[in-house]
């Protein structure tokens, strides 16, 4: 009896040693692995980056509610500061002042760099429609306007310095659910140099 208490006490330790060793294993396995994403699950995953990342902070057009809150124009979403739209006229007292100052959309900013305005980041040709992803990749690490080679630095508010660790799959995925959004048709003005101000 004691040997069949034995042998089952072993059995029992050999079979929980072995299902914990092929866990360990398939675990190890499904982190090496990269899964690969559906299409709308890509999608799924920018929007998700796009709106932690705080894109629409900048590069989405808002209103003021009646309780004082800025809340995004849906049907302007991601598409910059608005073509024709009335800019602001910075004090040059106040820049000297090393002051910034920004649109009441958050679309425009003036800084010591000038005047910026948010880009149109939509899929529409005026955005980013005919960007391919080794341009919105340079954009985003290196910091080109239109991530072409040879272009300017993007200028401020844009955090792109902070994209530069960002994982490749995660930018990715941004930039197709940047290319999956509603084209919005809008032509951004050109900086202001501080010397034109």
């Amino acid at each position: 009896m004691k040997q069949i208490i034995t042998l089952v006490s072993i059995l029992a330790v050999f079979f929980a040693l072995s299902y914990c060793t092929d866990r360990n294993d398939k675990a190890a396995t499904t982190q090496n692995e990269k899964v690969e994403l559906t299409d709308q699950e890509l999608i799924e995953k920018g929007k998700y980056l796009v709106m932690i990342s705080g894109c629409h902070d900048c590069h989405s057009p808002k209103r003021m509610t009646e309780n004082g809150i800025l809340e995004i124009i849906e049907e302007t979403a991601l598409s910059g500061f608005q073509e024709g739209s009335e800019m602001m006229k910075p004090n040059k007292g106040a820049l000297k002042d090393n002051w910034v100052l920004m649109h009441p959309d958050l679309t425009q900013y003036a800084g010591p760099w000038g005047v910026s305005f948010a880009a149109n980041i939509t899929s529409d040709a005026t955005g980013i429609g005919t960007w391919t992803e080794e341009q919105f990749m340079r954009a985003m690490k290196q910091g080109k306007y239109k991530g072409l080679e040879n272009s300017r630095m993007l200028l401020p508010p844009m955090p792109w310095f902070n994209f530069v660790n960002a994982k490749d799959e995660d930018l990715k995925a941004m930039f197709r659910y940047l290319k999956s959004t509603k084209p919005v048709r809008n032509l951004v003005p050109p900086p202001i140099p501080p010397d034109e101000m």
